[in-house]
């Protein structure tokens, strides 16, 4: 499968870790190549409006990533399906590189409520379907705890049932080199996972992430007003293994981050006991105002984005400050197009472009290579740039019988198992 990546896709991820442990499972790093990403979209069959509000951000993302990836989208029914055809099509996007998943469905946040996709050890893509509730009861869930069946039926792969722990996508954040970051109030609350002591979660964390270093803030519950109960991709994101970026100290206070959080944030260790650096992304300048001219009351984040194969998905909100956060984010991903998504709808109920977005990694082995040093120049793939392995750690000296992510310099990206 070609993705067209550039060389400098996966700049940040440096060296490998020493201090990596195999586990059962792993996921890989949002900054690794996809095979696609999934998109739930809107619908008024829960809540009677609301989908033409939305939709134009769902369109705006599906032209953004058709380009580098496939696009899944999870459709309410057939009627839906086509409805969605109808304004891609009058959008002249591409579609043969969109699918469609037919699922019933309560909302579209589906990076926490659909499938969380992993490596087993004989590294085969496998989806985790992880419990979902509703934030803890806030919100309608029964039709969207059925997704991730309903996609694995769909792709015809493996999936295994975790509905014994509650955990939502953008509950937790990882670097790919075996830290994960994020607030108790969303995973260990009373309101997710009452009958789990935190070692038995990190237990389940390790085994089916493939994490060991677990960076804990308190968070804060927030009632109606987030009933995510402060999901850390609001406020902070890896990059790389040495790279943390977050908001600056007063806008941590703004967000509701408490100062015993803001003090763990700024000196969290990665995997080999190493600071992160930081990178301050700002909050608007303005309070946010919906297109039909409703503020939501609040400033808004910009660290909610999704990083796809060939383009950064950044909140934007009609704001002086969404310049400045692009050209950041431009900066920490040099050779992808940063693309602004008008999230100012999406907002109002709750979430940005990260919620609402779900990566797919690249599923089966393209080809087996005797030779690691050289390429068959008759495959027109150049020379071999970077070898790493399935979480994104850059390999230096692989080992037979391991399969790698090969990236080559025309921009293939293959997986290879080295025999």
């Amino acid at each position: 499968m070609k993705l067209s990546v550039p060389f400098i896709l996966l700049v940040a991820i440096l060296t490998v870790s020493e201090s990596y442990v195999s586990a059962q499972y792993t996921m890989p790093v949002e900054e690794l190549p996809h095979e696609g990403t999934w998109l739930q979209w809107p619908h008024n069959h829960s809540y009677g409006y609301g989908a033409a509000d939305f939709e134009p951000a769902w369109i705006q993302m599906t032209e953004a990533l058709v380009d580098g990836e496939r696009v899944h989208i999870i459709a309410y029914d057939n009627v839906h399906r086509d409805h969605i055809v109808n304004l891609l099509e009058e959008s002249f996007i591409d579609m043969s590189s969109v699918d469609f998943v037919i699922a019933e469905n309560d909302d579209f946040w589906v990076r926490d409520n659909g499938p969380i996709f992993v490596y087993d050890s004989e590294v085969n893509l496998t989806i985790l379907d992880w419990g979902f509730n509703g934030w803890g009861g806030n919100a309608p869930f029964e039709l969207c705890d059925n997704i991730p069946v309903a996609v694995a039926d769909s792709l015809n792969i493996p999936i295994i049932d975790l509905n014994a722990m509650v955990l939502e996508g953008g509950a937790f954040e990882i670097d790919g080199y075996g830290t994960l970051m994020a607030t108790r109030t969303s995973i260990t609350g009373p309101d997710r996972n009452p009958d789990l002591t935190e070692a038995q979660i990190e237990d389940y964390l390790q085994e089916y992430l493939g994490v060991t270093n677990f960076v804990w803030l308190d968070g804060q519950f927030g009632g109606l007003d987030d009933i995510t109960d402060q999901h850390i991709d609001g406020f902070a994101r890896f990059h790389g293994n040495n790279t943390l970026v977050t908001l600056n100290h007063t806008d941590q206070a703004y967000w509701g981050v408490s100062f015993s959080d803001r003090e763990i944030i700024n000196n969290a260790l990665n995997t080999n006991g190493v600071p992160f650096e930081i990178v301050h992304l700002p909050l608007t300048v303005n309070d946010v105002v919906t297109t039909w001219g409703e503020s939501v009351g609040y400033r808004s984040s910009y660290t909610n984005y999704y990083i796809a194969n060939t383009v950064v998905l950044v909140p934007n909100y009609n704001d002086p400050n969404d310049e400045v956060a692009n050209a950041i984010i431009s900066d920490l991903y040099p050779n992808r197009n940063v693309v602004g998504i008008d999230c100012r709808n999406m907002l109002y109920v709750g979430g940005m472009v990260h919620c609402v977005t779900q990566q797919q990694p690249i599923g089966g082995i393209n080809t087996v290579v005797n030779e690691l040093r050289l390429i068959d120049s008759t495959n027109n793939l150049g020379e071999l740039i970077c070898v790493y392995d399935l979480s994104g750690r850059r390999i230096n000296c692989p080992e037979l019988g391991v399969t790698y992510i090969f990236h080559y310099e025309n921009g293939d990206v293959k997986r290879v198992l080295a025999d």
